[in-house]
């Protein structure tokens, strides 16, 4: 039976898309798969690797700040996840999501909280996708490093409040979050 699990990263952010991964684990399964909060960055990109580099069949997707802004965070990250596991190019026989709701999709699924520190799959899609997007908010850090995208990855931290104040936001923050939409 082919299971796949999916996670998220970067529904909290202020800037950037969310993304999301889907992983269906076949073959050897690299050793020390968790959440992916848990993980330093290193630990995170040698994981990365491993799981590209193994049989696993990796899904990704996201959902931009357009979408985000139009359909809300939740329906954002639903989006996303929808295209991770259409992006497998399998058909899971079941989905296990971590957390506590399910987006509405074709798939048999199952929301299982914490489940990206118990089950391996949904811990090595909180690994995909935390990765992914990291690299995202880091290319982005490029063109507008006076954000401080490439340490914060687009959260409300101090520094990135305070060059909001100085630049204002970019085409690349979430209007629909408080502390954008007051600057607007």
């Amino acid at each position: 039976m082919i299971v796949a699990g999916v996670d998220e990263a970067g529904r909290g952010p202020w800037a950037g898309p969310v993304a999301a991964a889907a992983v269906v684990l076949r073959g050897s399964i690299p050793a020390g798969l968790d959440d992916s909060k848990k993980l330093s960055a290193k630990r995170r990109e040698t994981l990365f690797a491993a799981l590209r580099a193994s049989d696993a069949l990796i899904g990704v997707g996201q959902a931009s700040v357009a979408e985000i802004d139009a359909i809300n965070i939740l329906q954002a990250t639903y989006l996303a996840m929808t295209r991770a596991v259409a992006a497998l190019g399998i058909e899971p026989a079941e989905v296990l999501v971590d957390g506590n709701r399910l987006p509405k999709w074709r798939w048999p699924a199952r929301a299982i909280i914490g489940g990206d520190a118990s089950v391996p799959a949904i811990a090595a899609a909180s690994i995909i996708a935390k990765v992914t997007r990291d690299a995202i908010m880091a290319d982005l850090h490029a063109a507008h490093p006076h954000y401080g995208w490439a340490t914060n990855q687009g959260y409300g931290t101090a520094f990135h409040a305070a060059a909001l104040k100085i630049h204002g936001p970019c085409i690349h923050h979430r209007r629909s979050f408080a502390p954008i939409r007051a600057l607007l």
